[in-house]
């Protein structure tokens, strides 16, 4: 793998400090595919599963009324105690379980309906305990991204938010707290998705003289990416790759699933084999027309305001819809 060398100046001398708002309009009409009698009938499966009248998560209340005791001995709960203890589906996981999110599952289990149920309670049970409701906030992975060792900006020819990581950037020691970064970013490209996308690229470079990154912190990752996260990648572009990464990428690759390999482009040429336009790429060894130069205290903002009011205004008009499980991701993000 030949290392890249960074590109000359292209056509634009300002420099971008800010995320750039996502294309919205990129799609006409809804790319979801209509789906077979037979794929049909497992979602069905899978939803009425869900919206049962006395559906309960596994693994939270009891069955000796533990719940409903100390449901009882409080007049009031603040979400994140409720969510604790209570067996019941909340609002933000009822608008998790979108169309579209029943029909990753059922892809990512082969069309299995056990498979895919196992997984999404598997699911809805580690984003409650990681915390993705409360605890892992703006606030708390702040000190992560000052380096900008990780940034969203720009968007590839499909509309897929871009996720660049810069591991010469790293500027903390290794801990839960930097997968917990990574996982608050994967929730922030989705935030930015438009219409009709479901998936992210990532673009990653080993450019300077870079720390070799954690096997254990790659493993957390990757186990994250393949059990919560099914069918959001889709494609990693990946430049520089010195020998030492290289071997790393070795030991990684064979814990990586098939489907997920094939999306793994090593040292591409991003703007001419199509996967990224310049209006909508990083000047700097990606050959695109932003001048981009990271400043924590401009771009974090600009990122948790964008994607805070993108989010309240999808959970508004989901909510219009009737919120509940099962409304499709396109008419909620539609104007």
């Amino acid at each position: 793998m030949s290392e890249q060398t960074s590109p000359e100046s292209t056509v634009n001398d300002t420099k971008t400090y800010l995320p750039l708002p996502p294309p919205d309009t990129l799609h006409s009409e809804n790319p979801q595919v209509e789906l077979a009698e037979q794929e049909k009938e497992m979602y069905d499966t899978v939803f009425a599963h869900f919206t049962a009248a006395d559906y309960k998560l596994p693994g939270f209340g009891s069955q000796n009324g533990e719940e409903s005791q100390v449901l009882s001995e409080k007049e009031s709960f603040t979400e994140g105690e409720r969510r604790k203890w209570t067996s019941e589906l909340i609002e933000e996981e009822k608008f998790w379980l979108s169309y579209e999110c029943i029909l990753r599952f059922l892809r990512a289990s082969k069309w299995k309906t056990p498979v895919a149920i196992q997984r999404l309670e598997s699911t809805l049970k580690w984003r409650r305990e990681y915390g993705i409701y409360d605890l892992i906030t703006g606030e708390h992975v702040s000190i992560e991204g000052e380096t900008g060792k990780a940034i969203l900006f720009g968007y590839d020819v499909k509309g897929r938010p871009g996720f660049y990581m810069i591991p010469s950037r790293q500027n903390t020691e290794e801990g839960p707290r930097q997968v917990q970064y990574t996982v608050w970013l994967l929730e922030r490209c989705i935030d930015l998705m438009p219409p009709g996308v479901e998936n992210l690229a990532i673009l990653l470079n080993f450019a300077s003289k870079a720390k070799n990154p954690s096997i254990g912190i790659a493993r957390a990752v990757l186990n994250i990416l393949q059990d919560h996260y099914p069918e959001r990648m889709g494609v990693a572009l990946i430049i520089n790759v010195p020998f030492l990464v290289n071997a790393f990428f070795k030991i990684i690759m064979p814990f990586v699933d098939p489907v997920t390999r094939e999306k793994v482009k090593f040292n591409p040429r991003v703007v001419e084999d199509g996967f990224v336009g310049k209006e909508y790429l990083m000047k700097e060894w990606w050959g695109g027309d932003h001048d981009f130069e990271y400043d924590h205290e401009k771009f974090f903002p600009e990122l948790l305001r964008l994607t805070s009011e993108r989010r309240d205004r999808w959970m508004a008009k989901w909510k219009e819809l009737g919120g509940s499980i099962g409304v499709k991701e396109w008419d909620y993000k539609r104007e």
